[in-house]
């Protein structure tokens, strides 16, 4: 009986110590394994604890720096304790050196390792990028103007983009060792198509810098542009945002924006409205004049109708049309306010069907008039 426990002993030792690489049992390999579960593990559990203490200081204290910051460390900091399982498990593996030369492959696992780190690292640095907006945000809070709201996203993106560039530069030619100059070097002719096909691209990059240079909008401004009406939403490098009134999303290129007209219906100081007013012929001369005058006392008494100097209400008795005699009306609704200047409309269009019937003053509608001759 002990013999063959003995002999079973053996027997899972020799597996135990049996060499898949030499100088590396199974034994190493299934620690290494298991650090690699436990470091992911403890990572999650990491990133999980610090985004629960994140969100009860939010609870707290509402949004501040700290949580902002606890927030973007949560994912960089999981990547960083798979990093660091990458590097202890490098310390479990053996490999011979020859004459002092380590060998390749141990090489590629401690590239690996740092450059997962330097990932963590700067993964970390464009999180804290949220940061920076907040403050931002919170500082152009503070201005009348919009313009700088503006800026915000574009600075967001221009500091995500320049971070990732040279993380990326950082981690292929400074740990991975790749030979960026030479790459960049051999890649010229295809430099030169990139270029073309890109083109758009920089025209676009340049017509943004032209909107913020100029200042055509800003945001939540109601504008028209390639026949499109709508709000601005957001401008970036490429593009900017409308939303229409329908609710539809446009986006339209920033180089066609600054090379067309934009027409900036949110900075209108009123709302004209212009209209023909037709009669009957039967009115004769004393109730075309009493109808201008109707018109004229109806928007005296409309609040919201201008009476400034340049843009009182003007109505005159301006034409005979074939059918009708014409009263030309014409008036400025202020605040500039779509739905105010519908219903004024609305009011004033109302009082004028009222005074008009009282009066025996008759709208006019296309008419015609056929006289027969009789041939004896």
């Amino acid at each position: 009986m002990f013999s063959s426990i003995l002999a079973a002993g053996n027997g899972w030792t020799k597996i135990i110590n049996y060499q898949l690489v030499p100088g590396n049992e199974i034994w190493r390999f299934v620690l290494v394994l298991l650090v690699i579960i436990v470091t992911l593990a403890a990572g999650k559990i990491a990133q999980f604890f610090i985004s629960s203490l994140a969100q009860r200081g939010e609870k707290k204290t509402g949004e501040n720096v700290m949580a902002l910051v606890l927030k973007c460390i949560a994912k960089p900091f999981s990547v960083a304790v798979f990093a660091l399982g990458l590097i202890i498990c490098r310390w479990l593996l053996y490999f011979s050196q020859a004459d002092g030369i380590k060998p390749a492959i141990a090489t590629y696992w401690d590239n690996v390792a740092r450059a997962v780190a330097a990932v963590a690292v700067a993964y970390a640095i464009y999180k804290v990028v949220d940061v920076i907006e907040f403050y931002l945000i919170k500082l152009t809070s503070r201005t009348r103007t919009k313009l700088d709201d503006m800026l915000v996203p574009v600075i967001r993106k221009s500091l995500r983009i320049t971070i990732v560039v040279i993380a990326a530069l950082w981690i292929a030619d400074g740990i991975l060792g790749a030979n960026i100059r030479a790459i960049l070097l051999s890649a010229g002719v295809g430099g030169v198509a990139i270029a073309l096909a890109a083109k758009d691209t920089i025209a676009n990059f340049f017509g943004s810098v032209t909107i913020f240079a100029d200042r055509p909008f800003q945001i939540d401004d109601l504008v028209k542009i390639e026949g499109y009406f709508g709000t601005i939403e957001e401008v970036g490098f490429r593009s900017t945002k409308l939303r229409t009134r329908d609710g539809t999303l446009v986006t339209i290129p920033n180089n066609t924006i600054a090379n067309t007209n934009v027409e900036n219906v949110g900075k209108r100081r009123f709302i004209r409205r212009t209209s023909n007013i037709t009669i009957t012929y039967n009115a004769g001369a004393e109730k075309s004049k009493r109808a201008v005058e109707i018109i004229k006392n109806i928007l005296t008494d409309v609040p919201e109708v201008s009476t400034n100097s340049d843009f009182s209400p003007k109505v005159f008795f301006n034409d005979f049309n074939d059918s009708s005699l014409n009263i030309y009306m014409t008036y400025w609704v202020a605040p500039p306010d779509w739905w105010l200047y519908l219903e004024i409309n609305q009011r004033v269009n109302t009082e004028m069907m009222k005074r008009f019937e009282a009066e025996g003053i008759e709208f006019a509608f296309p008419t015609q008039t056929l006289y027969l001759k009789k041939e004896h």
